[in-house]
């Protein structure tokens, strides 16, 4: 019987644009939610909302100092993601690589 706890699920976690937003607002680092909130037309407990979804994932930490909390990314749990996308890239490299033959076999004929 498994006892742990289930892996939090980073793709699920990223699946919104506005929380990978928020991942690249803090891949400058950690900045805390009325910073975060300024880049978005939403809410602040909508946006407390998608922290707390992407802290869960173990995708940013949360800090207080005082009344403040700041967010600060944790990139090393975006590995799943960098590895699965990493298979794919053999067929992107291939079709690049046709789309660049083909199109220097255009400008010889011209």
């Amino acid at each position: 019987m498994n006892t742990l706890p289930p892996e939090p699920d980073v793709f699920a976690a990223i699946s919104h644009p506005a929380r990978r937003q928020i991942l690249d607002l803090l891949s400058d680092g950690d900045a805390p939610v009325k910073v975060i909130a300024g880049h978005f037309e939403m809410s602040r407990p909508a946006i407390s909302q998608h922290l707390r979804i992407l802290l869960d994932a173990g995708l940013v930490t949360e800090t207080r100092h005082g009344r403040e909390r700041r967010y600060q990314l944790l990139p090393d749990r975006l590995i799943p993601i960098r590895d699965w996308l990493s298979h794919y890239e053999q067929f992107w490299d291939h079709h690049l690589e046709r789309l660049q033959q083909h199109l220097s076999q255009g400008k010889k004929k011209t």
